[in-house]
């Protein structure tokens, strides 16, 4: 990809040809803030303190493409607190186009409470109740900027509710339309799902449109239901049957 080039106003891009244009990446979801232990192996219940740290999936692609040398944006909404301001300044100082962030006045920034536990297994608290990032609206969607875009990145937390979802699959037809390549990441999340069997169904009621799937080994088992996720037809069989 082309080297990201910083304009006079941080977080911003500058464009200097065509092709850095058709080389941008816009991601779309959750910017939210991550309460990690302070030290590891532990359950949040036996975590002694906590250090915040930026958080959410899809910014975490715009931020690692922009340090690879790529352009990037990040689409999503925050809270208009001062956990916003900070994640919005951090998109910034990573050199992440902002222009399609947006703030709430009426929610809060999304909060999870995350730990890896002596026993291998991740646990997660969550705070939405709702939280910004389920609030933004299709009227909110920088059309434009995902027009400039050459990839369009995106997972399926914004597809549990409304009117987050309304506006996720909007900005996917939009890309669409717009000739990009879309990439899917299920991100599977089911203590923020109402149910199962509505993340199977959520994850896959977008599956069949994407150009590219990243997908772990537990996504896999999940989605097949207890299928070996190391067996090489298995992972063939997700990918082409949906």
């Amino acid at each position: 990809m082309a080297q990201f080039t910083p304009s006079g106003k941080s977080g911003d891009l500058k464009q200097e040809d065509n092709k850095k244009t058709s080389e941008l990446v816009v991601c779309l979801g959750e910017l939210l803030i991550d309460f990690v232990p302070t030290v590891g192996g532990v359950s949040l219940a036996e975590a002694p303190a906590f250090k915040k740290a930026p958080g959410g999936a899809p910014a975490n692609v715009a931020v690692g493409i922009s340090r690879l040398g790529g352009s990037s944006a990040f689409i999503g909404k925050v809270g208009k607190d001062e956990f916003g301001y900070m994640l919005s300044d951090i998109l910034k100082q990573n050199f992440v186009d902002t222009s399609g962030v947006q703030f709430d006045s009426d929610a809060r920034t999304a909060l999870a409470f995350v730990t890896l536990r002596a026993d291998g297994e991740r646990e997660f608290l969550f705070f939405r109740n709702p939280s910004a990032d389920m609030l933004l609206r299709e009227s909110e969607i920088d059309k434009n900027l995902i027009q400039k875009a050459k990839i369009f990145h995106y997972g399926s937390t914004s597809l549990i509710h409304e009117p987050c979802k309304s506006a996720h699959l909007a900005a996917m037809r939009i890309a669409k339309d717009s000739g990009c390549i879309l990439s899917y990441d299920p991100n599977l999340r089911l203590a923020l799902w109402p149910s199962a069997e509505a993340a199977h169904k959520g994850i896959m009621s977008v599956w069949n449109k994407a150009d590219i799937i990243k997908i772990n080994e537990e996504e896999i088992t999940f989605l097949t239901g207890g299928d070996d996720p190391n067996d090489d037809n298995v992972v063939l069989n997700i990918l082409l049957l949906y």
